[in-house]
């Protein structure tokens, strides 16, 4: 598996629970942003962005400008730590309790493959569904992600080219005139060739995140 680091966004206000802090809430006897870290033990360096007392060995901690900035904020936040030499980023949401290295690795895999090869008498590259979102050609995809049952991608459970965010983050500071706070992810991503993929191992789908009291109780009854 290609190297990799992970940057995992905690600095949600989550109030649709109360303004709890939800990453910190138990899955599994173990809280949420801890077990997403867990997911990534492979990345190096590892970076949580937001306010956390305790955290594993050898994870980072910044937090956004200004604090609850917003996911996009936390994500220029968690890039700034990245090294030169560092190509790929799992960016994550801190509240993805069923998250598995495999699911990572799964993804890293998609984002490595080459575009694929026009069907004969099918659609074209741009239009299969491997590529949506793209702009047609062969150029590589900048990210991977994935995709619920309804095809709704799961930006915050996806890996990308560090350039590719970098750049998108330069356009997106210059179009907002300064400021990345409140900056939506969909506009971040905006004009970047997303890999778009379907969850097909086994178990629940690592993309399930919890916005709810009823979504923890989910988690925890699949994460027994």
């Amino acid at each position: 598996m290609e190297t990799y680091a992970a940057v995992v966004l905690a600095g949600g206000a989550a109030r649709r629970m109360g303004g709890v802090d939800k990453p910190a809430l138990p899955v599994g006897g173990r809280p949420m942003r801890d077990r997403v870290l867990a997911a990534v033990a492979d990345a190096t360096p590892r970076v949580l962005v937001g306010a956390a007392d305790v955290v594993p060995m050898g994870v980072r901690v910044v937090r956004e400008d200004p604090p609850g900035g917003g996911p996009v904020a936390a994500a220029a936040a968690g890039l700034a730590l990245l090294g030169p030499g560092t190509t790929l980023v799992a960016l994550l949401a801190a509240d993805l309790p069923l998250l598995t290295r495999a699911a990572i690795g799964d993804l890293l895999h998609h984002l490595a493959g080459p575009p694929p090869a026009e069907i004969p008498g099918g659609d074209p590259p741009s239009a299969q569904p491997a590529r949506v979102g793209t702009t047609g050609g062969e150029r590589r995809p900048d990210g991977a992600c994935f995709v619920d049952g309804d095809g709704r991608r799961q930006s915050l459970c996806g890996v990308w080219r560090v350039t590719a965010l970098r750049a998108a983050l330069h356009r997106l500071t210059v179009e907002r005139g300064g400021t990345l706070s409140g900056a939506p992810v969909r506009a971040l991503l905006a004009g970047l060739v997303v890999r778009e993929v379907p969850w097909s191992g086994e178990g629940p789908p690592p993309w399930f995140d919890c916005d709810t009291d009823e979504d923890v109780r989910r988690a925890e009854e699949w994460a027994r």
